[in-house]
């Protein structure tokens, strides 16, 4: 993807005990995680959990009170410069040069970052290919949608070949065909090493590209044992008959306390502790006649995890 520009090839980003305050507004109270190279890592919290604050840190645009970041080795206070040769920023939006076209923007966007005159005008080809906007590569900027504009920020955080991507709400205004193949993208990114931090509040398709999650709430990211506890928690999973045949009364028939049953219009639900509960759960349903059509989490891993962790509070 480019020229690697910065000394340490295998760092992704570090942060240790970072905190930011605003007068009296803590922020970000305590940040401790890592993305490795090669990976994809979500960044989940609820509005106002210091997310964006922490995202402008880790792009050498805010300077922490405290603790220490290192991304791809380098210390954005000490050395920005070459943190942001080596990083690709995407922020929620990114203003773009109303009269200039995508071509020009990608073209100057390369020669801010140092590439030759013809190698950045290959570059911006290649990119506008990459993302899908050739069809209005030459057209000026303002004719864009908020998709297209969106293509285009990525396009921009690309150009230099980065070796971490910091992406906040990439998939904003993206059709569903745009948001797979910017699931495809950032998978095959993680796969040539690039560490890749994403900000999202869909944690239904986040999950499908990320290896692992940054939880944060109130300005501090949950520990290692709060996840794992959350992520272990009991929880419910939908089971679905063929022809939605009452699965209730078969549930009650095998042992499953009534009051871990409810119903929603997609089948019925039923609480368990674990995965091997889960497990039994089918095999004696199946057991006792059941048509099983589908059996599956409610909720999906990042999804269940949050909640979890919010309702209980991180301290």
């Amino acid at each position: 993807m480019g020229e690697k520009l910065a000394e340490n090839p295998h760092d992704g980003i570090a942060v240790r005990g970072v905190a930011r305050a605003f007068g009296s507004v803590e922020a970000v109270r305590h940040a401790d995680f890592d993305v490795p190279p090669g990976s994809v890592t979500g960044l989940i919290g609820p509005n106002g959990s210091g997310k964006t604050t922490l995202m402008l840190m880790l792009a050498s645009l805010l300077q922490p009170d405290s603790g220490s970041i290192r991304v791809a080795g380098h210390d954005p206070v000490a050395d920005p410069a070459a943190v942001r040769s080596a990083m690709g920023w995407m922020p929620d939006v990114l203003g773009s040069w109303a009269s200039l076209s995508p071509r020009t923007a990608l073209e100057v966007t390369g020669r801010m970052y140092g590439l030759e005159r013809a190698t950045s005008a290959t570059r911006a080809a290649e990119l506008i290919d990459l993302v899908g906007l050739g069809a209005l590569a030459d057209q000026p900027a303002r004719v864009l949608s908020r998709g297209q504009k969106q293509r285009l920020s990525l396009a921009r955080a690309l150009v230099h070949g980065p070796q971490v991507l910091l992406l906040d709400e990439p998939a904003s205004g993206l059709d569903p065909a745009a948001r797979a193949d910017l699931r495809t993208l950032l998978v095959r990114l993680a796969s040539e090493g690039t560490a890749i931090l994403v900000s999202s509040h869909v944690l239904a398709e986040l999950e499908e590209m990320a290896d692992a999650a940054v939880y944060m709430t109130a300005g501090v990211t949950a520990s290692r044992d709060d996840v794992s506890r959350a992520a272990s928690a009991g929880r419910q999973w939908r089971i679905r008959s063929v022809g939605n045949a009452p699965l209730t009364p078969l549930l009650l028939q095998v042992g499953v306390d009534a009051a871990r049953i409810t119903e929603d219009n997609r089948g019925v639900l039923v609480s368990v502790n674990s995965e091997a509960d889960a497990a039994a759960l089918l095999a004696a349903v199946i057991g006792a006649g059941a048509e099983v059509r589908a059996f599956s989490p409610a909720l999906g891993e990042f999804e269940h995890t949050f909640l979890d962790l919010n309702r209980g509070g991180v301290q």
